[in-house]
């Protein structure tokens, strides 16, 4: 069993200590073996052009604080943050950035950013060019971000990969709402795995997010929901038993690997 929270804070816009503090908080007073957090947990997600101030690497000084904060716990922490490409000096990536109690950090950088309406990603964020499956003690998970979610392929690539939960860290204002709502569930059944959706909540300059994350087993069933514009953490236990069995019932990846 793998004990998965759901850790609906708000952040502090451009507080990049304050927000290791609050994630600090979060996990201290918990008792879960993972700790997810929304996109752009670290800084806010309305930062604009300040973002290429705040940016670091994830040998910078908030993934060590992450990384004491995991050892003295045991526990693990997922979260979004503006990261510097590993390979190409001054390249900024949206990432979601594991670290466990071994000092491991992986790190997955978003492939489909969002630049329409009120969104402006391009402008600060190169695009990822892959998934990457993640491990956390045996257990393979796909981490996607926000806009990714409308992208089937990639959750979809995961599965096939061996993933047996697909994470999403959003930053999504409640004018969305409605499609995210539609779409983890509907992720969840076509990948006979477990979804997970963690959004910004709280208000950052003229955007509004709704919190409202929710956990969906195997086959779509809700587990957690966590409650709209306001604080929450729901918890929830993935069981690889359960995710057999729904694989077995309803073999959609079975039939996806024989094409």
């Amino acid at each position: 069993m793998l004990r998965i929270a759901l850790a609906q804070v708000p952040c502090a816009l451009g507080d990049k200590k304050k927000n290791v503090s609050r994630m600090s908080e979060v996990v201290r007073s918990g008792d879960a073996d993972l700790y997810v957090f929304p996109e752009l947990y670290l800084t806010g997600y309305m930062v604009r052009d300040d973002v290429f101030r705040l940016a670091e690497g994830t040998d910078g000084a908030s993934v060590r604080a992450v990384e004491r904060l995991c050892d003295e716990h045991g526990a693990h922490v997922l979260f979004g943050m503006p990261a510097w490409d590993e390979q190409v000096p001054g390249v900024l990536r949206n990432s979601a950035v594991l670290v466990s109690p071994d000092e491991v950090v992986q790190r997955y950088d978003k492939v489909n950013p969002a630049s329409f309406g009120p969104f402006e990603e391009s402008l600060y964020f190169g695009a990822g060019t892959t998934g990457a499956l993640m491990d956390i003690e045996g257990r393979k998970v796909g981490a996607v971000i926000c806009y990714d979610l409308f992208f089937p392929e990639l959750s979809r690539s995961y599965a096939l990969a061996g993933a047996e939960a697909i994470i999403c860290i959003s930053a999504s204002p409640v004018t969305s709402r409605e499609y995210f709502e539609k779409l983890i569930p509907a992720r969840a059944i076509e990948n006979t795995a477990y979804m997970v959706y963690v959004n910004q909540v709280g208000t950052q300059l003229n955007q509004v997010y709704f919190g409202g994350g929710e956990a969906c087993g195997p086959l779509g069933g809700r587990l957690v929901k966590n409650k709209y514009f306001e604080r929450d953490m729901g918890t929830f236990e993935m069981s690889v038993d359960e995710i057999r069995a729904a694989r077995r019932g309803r073999p959609t990846l079975r039939d996806a690997l024989s094409r």
